[in-house]
């Protein structure tokens, strides 16, 4: 004899552990990952062509000063795109793994079997979201330096405009690519100075540089927070996996 549900009481009871089976925090890692990327990719890539294009314009004059920058430019963008389709993918899967090795979803889909094949797919899984971390640490640094470039370059042009009734000491306020290693010593003019420096600082293509290097470096942050919830995530379930393993009810595949 079994007790009488209502069909609402059935619903309710199906959709609490629908919604108990949703690893949640893999799910907000994979949002997290996903705008991160969206982010750094998308701005880091336009950030980079209207780069090239300021060099161009206002610091070389010779197409062979700044012809290495251009190619390491254009290298640069293909890491972007390949960076994009990867993260995308890999999110994809962990959040994958996040379901599949949540606890809500054994009583949700009946007995969970650990098998040996899931325990070594979780134990990858944190090595790989673990140096993934270290690695965009390094990446998150160097996307520092851009804005790092470009700050300074603002402050120069603040600089200036407080000391425009000097015009001697505004001659001597100067930004040098060449000194950030954009160009080579031999570039002329290779540097920016006075006015005309201020007037670089009020072209929309500096302003929109400037905050797309800032969205960029956003991005990678976002990217970085997301990759450290995956390695609670994945350490998580993979101490999950080892429980249930130990309970016997694994099978090896």
């Amino acid at each position: 004899f079994y007790p009488y549900k209502s069909p609402k009481t059935c619903c309710y009871d199906c959709c609490m552990r629908c919604l108990g089976g949703v690893p949640y925090c893999s799910l907000v890692a994979t949002l997290l990952c996903f705008s991160g990327i969206a982010l750094f990719c998308g701005c880091g890539h336009q950030a980079l062509t209207e780069t090239e294009r300021i060099i161009e314009t206002y610091f070389a004059r010779n197409l062979q000063d700044y012809i290495t920058l251009a190619y390491i430019i254009q290298y640069f963008q293909y890491v972007i795109y390949g960076l994009a389709s990867f993260f995308f993918l890999y999110c994809i899967v962990l959040l994958a793994e996040g379901f599949y090795t949540t606890s809500a979803a054994k009583q949700t889909f009946g007995e969970f079997r650990s098998t040996m094949c899931g325990r070594c797919l979780s134990s990858s899984f944190i090595v790989m979201t673990y140096v993934l971390a270290v690695l965009w640490l390094l990446v998150f640094a160097l996307s520092a330096l851009p804005v790092y470039f470009f700050y300074n370059m603002d402050a120069t042009c603040h600089t200036i405009d407080v000391l425009t009734e000097t015009p001697a000491s505004i001659n001597q306020l100067c930004v040098d690519a060449r000194q950030y290693g954009l160009l080579p010593w031999n570039a002329v003019p290779g540097k920016a100075c006075g006015m005309t420096l201020s007037n670089v600082c009020k072209t929309r293509e500096y302003q929109m540089t400037y905050n797309l290097y800032i969205a960029a470096f956003a991005g990678a942050g976002i990217t970085l927070m997301a990759l450290l919830t995956y390695t609670v995530s994945t350490t998580y379930n993979f101490a999950v996996l080892r429980y249930l393993g130990r309970k016997g009810i694994g099978a090896r595949c």
